[in-house]
């Protein structure tokens, strides 16, 4: 089977590392900036980063409707911290006026875990995976409500009694409130390239 297309949303994040671990869990990966880059390829990754700047420059970039028809059309995306985020319907904590992708029936807390000095790693049991992914949660959001058809891969316990949704799938779509792409484990990416290759 040939390497399926992916694209990464280049404008703001970790796009170097993304297109680093997708070309090596078997994808042909590139940058997408402008909407006819978003036409040659198979599925996206939406990046960690800053989701209120990602929206903005999106809709400067004339990508953000454009995006929006690629999700409802059923292709796959991945979206990792602020990529959660604006996949997820609705946002707790987001800023006056901001939008949302869609694609996810989540309600999804913005820096849930606390600024940047409150960031963490965490073992995190990803229910695809036989063993723990060592996650990495900068300014993290996590997943509050869960809607009908979306299925929970991981959690992580934020204290001993309450275990907070980090990772979660529903149809093509799946988020993670931490950054795969900023450890040496590619076992994520490997699970939406084979995601993408069934689809």
């Amino acid at each position: 089977m040939p390497r399926p297309v992916v694209g990464v949303l280049a404008l703001q994040g970790d796009v170097r590392e993304h297109l680093q671990m997708l070309g090596g869990a078997g994808a042909d990966a590139r940058p997408v900036r402008r909407p006819g880059e978003l036409a040659d390829v198979d599925a996206m990754v939406l990046p960690g980063g800053e989701s209120t700047t990602m929206y903005k420059l999106a809709n400067i970039f004339e990508l953000f409707e454009p995006l929006r028809q690629h999700i409802a059309a059923g292709r796959p995306v991945l979206g990792t911290c602020a990529g959660m985020i604006m996949l997820a319907d609705t946002i707790e904590g987001g800023i006056e006026g901001q939008q949302t992708l869609g694609g996810l029936d989540v309600v999804v807390r913005r820096n849930a875990f606390g600024r940047q000095v409150d960031s963490f790693e965490s073992d995190v049991d990803f229910a695809a995976f036989d063993e723990p992914f060592h996650a990495v949660f900068i300014r993290a959001p996590w997943v509050e409500k869960l809607g009908d058809g979306v299925e929970v891969l991981a959690t992580v316990a934020e204290d001993p009694a309450v275990g907070r949704i980090v990772a979660v799938r529903q149809g093509a779509v799946v988020a993670t409130s931490f950054h795969p792409e900023l450890t040496s484990d590619d076992r994520i990416h490997r699970y939406f390239v084979e995601l993408i290759r069934s689809s």
